[in-house]
């Protein structure tokens, strides 16, 4: 019987150092004003004010690396759609289920609300086991992954300057997002407001939906 992926993980990798300040210098160039340079008052000055008025290049000065482990291939097929995203995932041609990692499925919670998990899981339980008979018996694992459900977790590693953060935030966690890549992402809208909250804090976090809505300045 495959596992069930109760809850994903969101991992920070690597941020650029003093993002924030990265920022407001790569943006003092453009108009040659560092004798305005006068932090923490000067940064946070900035920084809104070009948010206001969507001069959003100067935050492609700053990046951050994400590990995402227990999102299911539907989640992460949303995600690699941002092509502005670097993305490395999990390759099911190369990883074989129930030997190189446990085999691990999401279970959506209106399949559960209906009285549908047991039916879920024991197909999922008979794709597991069809794959593993396919790959003992010679087939190649990236032919027998084609019985995988669409359910089966994949970990993924992302990449993607401040200002796809601020895209990707503003889609996926809208309240009418899926709700498995709008859980995702709160949780890495919740890492980056703390670590860089002057570019982040205009995201308002609702904890009864799970969901964030930008206030527009």
């Amino acid at each position: 019987m495959p596992h069930i992926a109760v809850q994903p993980t969101v991992e920070l990798m690597a941020i650029t150092p003093d993002a924030e300040r990265v920022i407001e210098l790569a943006c003092r160039t453009c108009y040659l004003s560092f004798h305005r340079y006068n932090p923490p008052a000067s940064t946070r000055d900035l920084i809104k004010k070009v948010i206001r008025k969507k001069h959003h290049s100067v935050l492609e000065h700053a990046l951050a690396t994400f590990r995402i482990k227990g999102g299911s291939r539907v989640f992460t097929h949303e995600l690699v759609r941002h092509r502005l995203m670097s993305p490395s995932q999990e390759s099911q041609r190369y990883v074989e289920y129930g030997k190189t990692r446990q085999y691990e499925v999401v279970v959506p919670p209106t399949i559960e609300e209906a009285g549908f998990k047991d039916r879920y899981m024991e197909l999922a339980s008979a794709c597991q086991g069809l794959y593993q008979e396919m790959v003992e018996g010679g087939v190649p694992k990236e032919d027998a992954r084609y019985i995988l459900p669409n359910g089966t977790t994949s970990e993924i590693v992302i990449s993607a300057n401040f200002r796809e953060f601020r895209h990707i935030f503003q889609v996926r966690c809208n309240p009418r997002a899926h709700w498995e890549i709008r859980r995702v992402c709160i949780q890495m809208l919740e890492v980056m407001q703390k670590e860089a909250p002057i570019v982040f804090d205009d995201f308002v976090i609702d904890r009864e939906t799970n969901s964030a809505t930008l206030m527009e300045s």
